[in-house]
């Protein structure tokens, strides 16, 4: 989820943390515990400062795994207990470990994912039925603090709206098949399909949808019950074994492959003789652009030259970042 709908989590939980005994010291040490452990997992936000590979290989990685799953909740009630005396740091532990389980936990619905098994597995979990930010979801949080705000008791506030919450996820994940089945009918005089992607967008009858046969890659959009695809491309054959030996420990390349769970190559020879491999994430298609993608130019040694990895919404800025990276 993003940040906002985070905080607003944390501030219903702290809500819901008022009406625990143990609780009843400063309400900010309450608040620091709540909202503090529904954003700490988020805290490796801060590679992206690094460069694109490192944050996307990390971020909702190990700091969703579930050692630091663990560790976090201790590292707040260390920090809650230094600065607010008197207090029962077993309760703020409990509270704040709540917390970052319920961060991890709804990370999984959306098409990022988390590691949130690791080190048992580092499979990205990607449920793909809840977009990164949610207006209803996020709403229905903020609807539910406004009304705690004006008096009413948080238990009669709080528990309703998780119960609706389940009901909306469950249709959320109805939608989703739906979709998936209409999608393979209208596909289906193609070659058996390999994979397919279903994943919402911000709008709450509209979805991204990509499928892989032996043949084609298909990839469009849902609107209500109908599935539109705007892009269907012969698949070409897996790179060489040669050129794949080329690039496949190049960061930004292993990066892209760890990560994208639907995708594509694409080599192109240039007019300078540069070999051009792209792979493209079926995922994110907008306005006629692919705008997740990692790119590598070899030269005619076949070394590289320059390779990125990011999400670039023109041609021209994908270019430019290539070059100046």
């Amino acid at each position: 989820m993003d940040t906002a709908t985070h905080i607003a989590m944390g501030v219903a939980l702290s809500a819901l943390a008022t009406q625990d005994p143990a609780m009843a010291g400063p309400f900010a040490a309450t608040a620091t515990t709540l909202v503090g452990g529904s954003l700490i997992p988020d805290s490796d936000t801060v590679l992206k400062l690094k460069n694109n590979a490192t944050y996307i290989t990390h971020h909702r990685g190990i700091t969703h795994s579930i050692p630091f799953t663990l560790f976090w909740p201790l590292l707040i009630a260390l920090l809650v207990y230094i600065f607010f005396k008197n207090i029962d740091v077993t309760h703020i532990w409990l509270w704040a470990q709540l917390a970052v389980f319920l961060h991890v936990f709804v990370d999984i619905f959306n098409s990022y994912g988390t590691q949130a098994l690791r080190p048992i597995s580092t499979k990205w979990i990607q449920l793909s039925v809840i977009n990164t930010f949610d207006p209803i979801i996020f709403a229905i949080w903020c609807i539910g603090i406004m009304i705690w705000v004006m008096g009413v008791h948080p238990y009669a506030v709080f528990f309703p709206i998780v119960a609706l919450l389940v009901v909306y996820y469950i249709i959320r994940f109805r939608m989703q098949a739906l979709i998936k089945e209409q999608a393979l009918r209208q596909i289906q005089n193609d070659h058996k399909p390999v994979k397919i992607f279903v994943a919402p967008t911000i709008r709450f009858m509209e979805w991204r949808v990509a499928i892989q046969t032996e043949a084609h890659d298909y990839v469009g959009r849902s609107f209500g019950k109908n599935v539109v695809f705007s892009d269907k491309t012969k698949r070409q054959p897996s790179l060489s074994e040669e050129l794949l030996n080329y690039v496949k420990d190049d960061k930004n390349v292993k990066t892209f492959l760890n990560f994208s769970s639907i995708y594509r190559w694409q080599t192109t020879t240039l007019d300078d003789n540069t070999t051009e491999v792209r792979l493209i994430d079926l995922r994110y298609l907008r306005k006629d652009h692919y705008s997740f993608v990692a790119i590598v130019h070899l030269n005619q040694h076949n070394q590289i030259d320059h390779s990125y990895i990011g999400w670039v919404f023109s041609e021209d800025k994908l270019q430019k970042k290539l070059f100046a990276n």
